[in-house]
């Protein structure tokens, strides 16, 4: 809106929309309902979708061909164990790819800073009740977050840019850093002291995963642990060079 540009949401549930006090009359659509989903692109030039990638099969085919398409994905399509949410992701670039639509699929890291997450938020929590934090590794492996603004930038500088065909890129935060020293800095940005670590086999914390079930204890998935085991580095490179997004550190994103 500040950039002068018409926005329209389309939404599922105009009800949920509405309690957020946008000012936008949103369009009504499911991404399972293909004439409702065309109809509500019918007249779009640029599209963002916030769905899950699994779903970009279903918009290309409903969007306009001359519609510019920039689409969620995440860096979960590198890992190593892909599950259910990482075989959407690489569908969802298959998709894009063997298009030939102009547009890109962003792979942001892990995200932190939007409202409700529950990657920084949720290991903060934990750190007020645990005294001491096992790790597989004791932390070694390399994590990348992204802040939400950033995310939110490239988003927006994907819109504007000429895509030439179909993309997909990484947007990353600055630089890796080990998993114990995410930790250290969420700990400072929430005024709490240092994390004690304690290197810890992962197939024993996955074994004892069910025990973060109790009550008042944020719920940590074998899953969860074991991609802990693999570095998330990313180069950023293109999202700097081709968006013009410059990712902040890591300590000015958790101080917001």
């Amino acid at each position: 809106m500040a950039r002068g540009v018409d926005v329209v949401p389309v939404v599922r549930d105009p009800g949920r929309f509405a309690a957020a006090g946008l000012p936008f009359a949103p369009l009504q659509a499911d991404l399972g309902d293909a004439s409702a989903l065309a109809a509500a692109l019918a007249d779009a030039t640029r599209i963002a979708s916030a769905a899950h990638a699994r779903h970009a099969a279903a918009i290309i085919a409903a969007a306009p061909v001359q519609a510019r398409l920039v689409l969620m994905g995440s860096t979960r399509r590198f890992t190593r164990w892909p599950d259910e949410h990482g075989g959407g992701v690489i569908a969802g670039e298959a998709a894009l790819l063997g298009s030939g639509r102009e547009g890109v699929i962003l792979h942001p890291t892990m995200i932190y800073g939007a409202e409700g997450e529950d990657n920084v938020r949720r290991l903060a929590a934990l750190m007020r009740r645990l005294p001491m934090l096992p790790l597989p590794g004791g932390g070694r492996n390399l994590v990348q977050p992204i802040h939400q603004d950033d995310v939110t930038a490239c988003l927006v500088a994907a819109l504007e840019h000429p895509w030439r065909g179909p993309e997909a890129m990484v947007i990353a935060g600055p630089e890796p850093v080990t998993y114990a020293a995410f930790l250290r800095a969420i700990a400072r940005a929430a005024g709490l002291p240092p994390p004690r670590i304690l290197p810890v086999p992962a197939w024993a914390l996955m074994a004892a995963s069910p025990l973060t079930r109790l009550p008042g204890l944020p719920r940590i998935r074998p899953a969860e642990i074991r991609r802990l085991l693999e570095d998330k580095d990313f180069p950023a490179d293109a999202m700097r060079a081709v968006l013009g997004v410059m990712p902040i550190s890591l300590e000015v994103g958790l101080a917001r």
